[in-house]
């Protein structure tokens, strides 16, 4: 049985402990909103937190995160910076297919929970390994803009 705190309540796994944490999520906790994309840490579709950092949950195994806080997309509107990032995305209407936008949005609350002012670069540097096949990068960017602005 592997323990964790997931999106603030504990929670426990009865799953192997080499079991990636994105099938432990959507497989096992029934949390669908984590994405599979490449399968290999290289597209950021997975990203969840892992005691506040993002985290690759496809490579991440489900061992690795016992007795630590994970959160998924599914709370991370409690989150100030969360919340902020996603009304931002609805405002700006940053979704075009949608698929990587879960991971898009963690990376983003993670950025601005650890800087609530972020200049183009810090935004490139901290987004940079979250791919959009629809390259709506310009409106990810002015999202998270936007989501700092109203963090001020």
């Amino acid at each position: 049985m592997i323990k964790l705190n997931l999106n603030g309540k504990d929670h426990e796994f009865d799953a192997p402990g080499d079991m990636p944490l994105l099938w432990a999520l959507r497989d096992v906790a029934g949390l669908t909103g984590t994405k599979y994309g490449c399968g290999m840490a290289l597209c950021g579709a997975c990203t969840v937190h892992v005691d506040g950092q993002p985290t690759r949950a496809c490579v991440t195994p489900l061992a690795a995160v016992a007795g630590k806080q994970v959160v998924t997309i599914e709370a991370i509107a409690e989150q100030p910076a969360g919340k902020a990032v996603q009304e931002a995305w609805r405002k700006l209407d940053v979704v075009q297919c949608g698929y990587c936008q879960s991971g898009q949005i963690m990376a983003a609350s993670a950025l601005l929970s650890a800087n609530r002012n972020p200049s183009d670069a810090d935004i490139d540097t901290a987004m940079s390994g979250n791919l959009c096949r629809c390259a709506t990068y310009v409106r990810i960017r002015a999202a998270i803009h936007e989501a700092a602005r109203s963090l001020a």
